[in-house]
Parts: structure tokens; sequence; C-alpha cells
């Protein structure tokens, strides 16, 4: 077929997770575009990523940037309905749950002769309070293929009455990056050295609205990481996204001493911390995917997870914030081995995705 795909992006977890999708296009010779909404907040980090993984440059950077959700999700629309006029792809692909997805979902199924195939369909944290939850039941309902990355997101999209024609369960693209990747990343990654990091240490990720937020649960976030990872002789690395860089500042909230806070890092980097980690603690649905898949003990600082299979194999633990759930739950991991299967495929979803859309 000589038809023609555009993939519609704006984060950096995006980037990572329709990299192998864009390379499959690549290889199979399949003519693509990539939007770039420029939702996420440096330009500077992302054209990294785009080298790093060996991406060509986004044909548009939309360079909507931040500001409040309706705001930003109306911008990106318009700007994204411009670009497929002129573009007129046949489909158009979209990832995961953010306002990105939801815009470039709605700009194309407005549109007629321009079908959605949505990656990572079927993830539910049933928590509505959570905008990333709303944009995703929404892009589900409103695409036309659904590629699930599981056997219960597929049975979360028929439990919703969504047609089993729709649903194509691919794995997650996931690890088709991880491990693509993770051999790269340690033939040229320093950055163990560049933070003076020794054998045990654990890696801390948090940005989601809910913790970083509200002051009093940021605080008790941190506190709780610190004295377990201290019960356990463990520094923690923190990669701070500029969202908790902020709030850190206007709370003016002290951040406990065994807690290094470093500059987010490039997906190389970050892959070998999270593969050299001890154990990691996250409020992130991809960091708990690539612990799992990686064989890095997880406890998730939320009172949720849209990535329930990466509890069910013994990968992760969801604990909340208090510091007697977050201590108890770094105990029972370390003491766990790391035997777990993976649930999230074989490395080869992104050839699952082109199929279905018939791009041989």
């Amino acid at each position: 077929m000589s038809s023609t795909l555009s993939f519609v992006l704006g984060t950096r977890p995006e980037i990572i997770k329709l990299s192998p999708v864009i390379r499959a296009c690549q290889r199979r010779d399949v003519s693509f575009s990539i939007v770039h909404t420029g939702q996420h907040y440096s330009e500077e980090l992302d054209s990294v990523f785009f080298e790093q993984l060996d991406l060509p440059t986004p044909d548009y950077n939309l360079a909507v940037g931040s500001s409040s959700h309706g705001e930003q999700t109306g911008k990106m629309i318009a700007e994204v309905e411009s670009v497929l006029e002129s573009e007129r792809p046949n489909v158009v692909i979209v990832q995961g749950d953010t306002n990105s997805v939801l815009a470039g979902t709605i700009a194309a199924t407005k549109m007629e002769g321009i079908e959605v195939g949505h990656v990572e369909a079927g993830l539910r944290s049933f928590d509505r309070d959570m905008p990333e939850e709303i944009n995703r039941r929404v892009s589900d309902h409103a695409a036309d293929h659904l590629f699930a990355p599981t056997d219960t997101s597929r049975d979360q999209l028929r439990q919703e009455g969504l047609p089993d024609e729709w649903i194509t369960v691919t794995g997650n693209t996931i690890v088709d990056a991880v491990q693509q990747n993770v051999e790269i990343a340690h033939e040229r990654s320093s950055v163990l050295s560049e933070l003076n990091l020794d054998e045990r240490f654990a890696l801390l990720t948090a940005h989601r609205a809910e913790n970083v937020d509200d002051r009093e649960r940021f605080e008790r976030l941190l506190d709780s990481v610190a004295q377990a990872a201290d019960e356990h002789d463990l520094s923690v690395v923190y990669p701070i996204h500029p969202r908790a860089e902020k709030q850190i500042s206007e709370f003016g909230i002290d951040v406990p001493d065994s807690i290094q806070l470093v500059d987010p890092q490039d997906f190389l980097d970050f892959l070998v911390l999270e593969d050299e980690a001890t154990i990691v603690f996250t409020d992130s649905g991809g960091v708990q995917e690539e612990s799992c898949i990686l064989r890095t003990p997880c406890v998730t600082l939320r009172n949720n997870t849209e990535r329930p299979e990466t509890v069910d194999v013994g990968a992760n633990l969801v604990v909340g914030v208090d510091p007697g759930d977050v201590a108890d739950g770094v105990h029972e991991m370390l003491m766990k081995k790391r035997n777990w299967e993976n649930p999230f495929g074989d490395g080869t979803a992104a050839d699952r995705i082109l199929d279905t859309l018939e791009y041989e």
C-alpha cells in the first residue's frame, strides 16, 4: 500500500514508545510524517531524544507549550488539524494518554478519510481525577484501531463495549524500545560515574499532579522515600521534572539530604539508572513498565495504577506515600527474587501494529 501515516506526539515517553514503530516504517519503506506538538517542557531535551534514538527530525514542531489543559489542548487541535489538511495521511498514530494524544485523536477523527490508531489502548487507573484517565478513555472510544498492549487492556476495552474488530493485542512498544537500546545505553552512558553512584542506590521519579501539586503530599512522599532508603543504606537519585522542581521552590520544601536532585536524564542514561538501581520509586506508568522489563523492583507512589500487570507478576507494589506503607513496600520488594515474567510482550509490537494496518 502507498498510504501514509502521521505520528502525532508531544512528550518524551511518546517519542520513546513510538520510536520502534517509526523504525519499522523505515524498514518497510512506509512513508510517514512526524508532528511534534511541543507539549513537552524542553525542546533541547526532545531533540537529544530524536538524535539518540536515531529518529528523523519532526516534520512539524507546533511549539504549543504549557498552559491550562483546555487552552493547550484547544491550540493543539487547531494546529494538528491544519497539518493534517496538508498531509492528508490515511492513518494518524497516537500513543498513550497525554493532551497531545487527545488533540491528535479529535483533530483526525473530525476529518473525512483519516483513521486513528491508538497505541497503548485500554489502560485504566479508574481515577477520573487524573487528566490522563480522561484522555485515554476518550481516545479509545474515538479511535479506529485500538492497539492493546496486553490481554488485560483488551478485556477492559471489551467491557466498555468496543468491538473486537477494532482491537489488536500487540504487546507494548516499550519492550521493543528497551530491547533495542539497553545494550547501546550501557556502552555509551557514563551516568553512574558522573553522578558518583555506587552499587546500591535507589532511583526516584515523581512528577504527577496529584503528588507534586499538593505541598503536604509532596513533602510526605520525599520524607517517606528518604526514610525507607535510609533503612536499607541506599542513596537516592532523583532526576527532577521541571514541574516538580518549580513546586519544591514555590512550596519551600526542604529535600532530605539522602535524596540527590539531578537534571532530567536522556533516554539512554535513564535506562542505565533503571537497570542498575537496587529499587525504583515512581509515580510514572512508563517507569513501572521499564523497571518490570529490566527486572528492577519497583514501588509506586500512588494510590492506583493503570499497569496492574506489573503488580500481578510481582514486579511492583502500589503503596501511596505514607511512611509506613512505603517502608513496608520497599522491604517486601527487596526480599523478592528478580525472576518475574515480562507481561508486555516479546519486542515485536511495532511490527504487529504495521501488520494490522496492512503496511507490509
